[in-house]
C-alpha cells in the first residue's frame, strides 16, 4: 500500500505555499477538474488527520481547511460533479484513518503543512476572485467601530450594496449596507438563498448567459419555491467605514448566525440575493433587489479564523 508520505511528497511542498498558491487556484479555470480534485484530496487527507490527531494550532487548522474549501469550491467550477467530489472527499479520510497519529509518515506531512502555512495564518488580507464577483478578507483590527472583514460589492439599477462579515472584535456579523439613489429608507431587508434541504444541488439557468458568456447572477438563484428567507435581525444608519467608496450615508442590516452558516453551505457557482422593502403606495410594499455571489464565501469566513486576533 502507498504509504501516506509516498503520497503526498511530491505535492505537499506546493500546493500548500500559503496565500500566493491559494490565489492563483480561484482566479484559474482549468479545462478539467483533475488538477482542483488532486487538491481537494490532499488537503482532506490532512484535515480529517489534524480532526483524529490534533496535529496543528487552531491558526494553522483553520488556514489549512481555507485552503481545503477553496480547493472544493475550484473544483466545482472546473465542472466535477458532487458526486466525485464527495467520494474524494470519502477516500482522503478513509486515507487518513488509516494513518497511525505517531506514524512518522504522517509527522513528517504535518511538518511540511505547517511550515507552509504558518506565513498563511500571518497574512493579513486575501481577495477571492469568482466568476462575476469576488470577495475581500481583511483580518486585521480597528478601534473606529465596526468594518469589513469579508466583503463583496454590487449594483442595483442606480443603487449600491455593501455585502459580507462585518465587525470590530469577536465573530463578525452578516451584513448588508445599502445606499440609495433617491434617500429611500427601506424599513425591512431579507436575504433569500436556496434550501439545502430540499433541493440537489444548485440552479443553473444556462440560458442567462450575461457578457463574456458567463452566467448572470440572476440565472444562478434558485426559485422562490426552493428558498429559504432570513430576514434581518437588525436595521440602522450604517457607519462609516461599511459605506460604499464615496457614499455619506447609507443603512445596515443585519443577519443571523443561522444565515452566515447557510451561506456558507451553498455551492460557489450559485448566487443569492438581498432584497430591500419599502412601504410603496396604497400599503403595497416595493422590493428592490441586488444579487450576490456565493463564490469562496465559505473560505475567506475561513481565513478569517486562520488568525491569532
Amino acid at each position: 500500500m502507498t504509504s501516506l508520505r509516498n503520497q503526498l511528497r511530491d505535492r505537499i511542498g506546493w500546493w500548500m505555499i500559503g496565500g500566493a498558491c491559494v490565489a492563483v487556484l480561484a482566479a484559474t479555470k482549468p479545462a478539467h477538474a483533475a488538477p482542483a480534485l488532486d487538491l481537494l484530496y490532499e488537503r482532506t487527507v490532512m484535515v480529517a488527520a489534524d480532526d483524529r490527531c490534533g496535529l496543528f494550532s487552531p491558526q494553522i487548522a483553520a488556514a489549512l481547511d481555507a485552503s481545503r474549501l477553496q480547493a472544493r469550491g475550484a473544483a466545482l467550477r472546473a465542472g466535477a460533479r458532487p458526486e466525485t467530489l464527495a467520494e474524494t472527499e470519502r477516500r482522503a479520510r478513509s486515507k487518513a484513518a488509516g494513518a497511525a497519529c505517531g506514524s512518522p509518515d504522517l509527522k513528517v506531512a504535518a511538518s511540511r503543512v505547517r511550515g507552509a502555512f504558518e506565513g498563511y495564518a500571518r497574512l493579513i488580507r486575501m481577495d477571492y476572485p469568482g466568476e462575476v464577483a469576488g470577495w475581500s478578507a481583511d483580518r486585521s483590527t480597528s478601534k473606529q467601530g465596526d468594518r469589513w472583514k469579508l466583503s463583496q460589492g454590487s449594483a442595483f439599477g442606480w443603487d449600491r450594496l455593501r455585502f459580507g462579515l462585518a465587525g470590530q472584535s469577536g465573530p463578525p456579523t452578516l451584513t448588508a449596507v445599502a445606499v440609495f439613489n433617491d434617500a429611500g429608507a427601506p424599513y425591512a431587508a431579507r436575504l433569500v438563498m436556496r434550501d439545502v434541504t430540499r433541493t440537489s444541488g444548485p440552479y443553473l439557468d444556462h440560458r442567462g448567459k450575461a457578457k463574456g458568456g458567463k452566467l448572470a447572477l440572476s440565472a444562478r438563484t434558485a426559485p422562490r419555491s426552493a428558498s429559504r428567507v432570513f430576514t434581518a435581525a437588525g436595521r440602522g444608519p450604517a457607519g462609516p467605514a461599511l459605506l460604499p467608496a464615496g457614499a455619506k450615508a447609507g443603512w445596515s442590516f443585519r443577519f443571523s448566525p443561522a444565515a452566515t452558516a447557510a451561506l456558507a453551505d451553498l455551492d460557489p457557482r450559485e448566487a443569492v440575493t438581498v432584497e430591500f422593502v419599502f412601504a410603496g403606495p396604497g400599503g403595497r410594499d416595493v422590493v428592490r433587489t441586488a444579487h450576490i455571489e456565493v463564490g469562496d464565501f465559505a473560505a475567506g469566513r475561513a481565513f478569517l479564523a486562520a488568525s491569532g486576533r
